[in-house]
């Protein structure tokens, strides 16, 4: 069987590592495993993402693909005010997010859902390392159903590498959002955010 990191149950066997970080001040330590995207640390992408980010943030934020956690509980941490929901497709995913943001005292809602299928509401901040590997047909529905997911004022962030298609991914963001990007560059990496979805997009 093919074992990737959003397949909804991982076969692998479990490995578990802790992997430690700072965001804004506050020490991390979050539970990994086998089976779950960067099992041991937080990857350069994801914190590339994280230290894009406003200074401050309020209302509902989605971590959308959420991995571990490493986003949400970091951003649930530095902002206690928020409302932090955690998606991802991956049971063991979710099992690790929801340890973490307990361990790490955030308060989180966590939700199995394959891209935002399952997930309820508006969001102020949709923010997102997606997964690459399932292929730009998966991530850039992820992207367009962000855009009918935003409240008025709502932003999404996402992260990806030049090589990996940010340029291509840039101009599709375009024909969903009026407002599109690109405000942090580093390792080849492209943190972008998007505001103002078009009405016509999806």
């Amino acid at each position: 069987m093919n074992d990737h990191y959003y397949s909804a149950d991982p076969a692998s066997e479990h490995k578990y590592q802790t992997a430690e970080w700072t965001y804004r001040g506050h020490a991390l330590r979050f539970l990994t495993d086998a089976g779950v995207f960067s099992r041991g640390e937080v990857d350069y992408g994801t914190a590339t993402l994280l230290k894009a980010l406003p200074e401050e943030m309020a209302g509902r934020v989605l971590d959308l693909g959420c991995g571990w956690g490493a986003v949400g509980v970091s951003v649930g941490k530095a902002n206690p005010g928020c409302e932090i929901v955690m998606s991802d497709v991956n049971r063991r995913a979710l099992e690790l997010s929801e340890k973490n943001a307990k361990a790490n005292g955030v308060a989180v809602q966590v939700v199995e859902s394959d891209g935002l299928e399952s997930v309820a509401g508006s969001f102020d901040y949709i923010l997102t390392n997606p997964p690459i590997r399932a292929g730009k047909q998966v991530i850039y529905k992820m992207f367009a159903d962000s855009a009918g997911k935003l409240t008025e004022n709502g932003q999404l962030y996402l992260v990806i590498r030049k090589q990996q298609g940010a340029e291509s991914a840039l101009k599709y963001l375009k024909t969903l959002f009026d407002q599109v990007e690109t405000v942090e560059k580093s390792g080849g990496f492209w943190v972008i955010r998007c505001r103002g979805g078009k009405q016509d997009a999806v």
